[in-house]
């Protein structure tokens, strides 16, 4: 099996309140992108990596590792992730495997990986790693007060890599964007074809950083994987 990977990374992380786009932030003596991108570098299954990136991005080319491939990023996710599978045209197979997953995810454990690629590997779609709701879940109204409680039952939260077959991922985030439609992932894009990703249940601790506070929660995340590897 092989796959390649798109890692979409022009987002300036206004919610992060920082001045330097969360991707970068210094996480462990290395930036949030960095982890993101490890377990990737070191997999023999990964024909190649693509990252896109913004225009005047100035922090990517002090960590860029090599043999990573630079894509112009786009207004949105969908429109980087689009530009990063441009790149891969002519190096990618119609059916060629494509994971997404987002550069400000640098706790992905390393079985939720394999786990993914042995669930979905025959399947005929695709699919992403996914996490069931646990919390109560509110509806609000328009004043943000409490209009009504959901059912979680059956709800996950979209987590990434996100694995889809090359041609068909083009297709659907082409279709999406031809109907000025923007799906908030790639699973999304492939609902709307008419497909049913699979959902493959992953760890909580593959978070994705949008505070400060989410990045000294990776921080601990990352030593306990660590202790646990010696």
């Amino acid at each position: 099996m092989r796959y390649w990977l798109v890692m979409p990374a022009a987002g300036v992380g206004r919610r992060f309140g920082a001045q330097r786009p969360k991707q970068y932030a210094m996480l462990r003596g290395r930036t949030v992108i960095e982890w993101a991108l490890k377990p990737f570098l070191g997999d023999r299954r990964c024909a190649g990596v693509v990252v896109a990136l913004a225009a005047d991005d100035p922090y990517w080319k002090g960590i860029a590792p090599a043999g990573v491939i630079a894509a112009p990023g786009g207004a949105e996710r969908s429109h980087s992730v689009r530009n990063g599978l441009a790149v891969l045209s002519g190096r990618a197979q119609p059916h060629d495997w494509v994971l997404v997953h987002d550069a400000a995810r640098p706790c992905l454990p390393a079985q939720d990986l394999e786990v993914l690629l042995r669930r979905l590997e025959a399947h005929p779609v695709g699919g992403l790693l996914g996490a069931p709701a646990a919390d109560t879940l509110k509806r609000t109204d328009a004043g943000a007060e409490v209009a009504e409680t959901v059912d979680r039952t059956g709800l996950w939260r979209a987590l990434t890599p996100q694995m889809f077959r090359y041609a068909q991922l083009c297709e659907a985030l082409d279709r999406a964007h031809e109907a000025r439609r923007l799906p908030t992932d790639e699973a999304q894009a492939l609902e709307w074809l008419g497909r049913r990703p699979a959902l493959v249940e992953g760890s909580a601790a593959n978070i994705k950083i949008t505070s400060g506070a989410d990045l000294a929660l990776a921080a601990a995340l990352l030593e306990s994987a660590a202790e646990q590897e010696q």
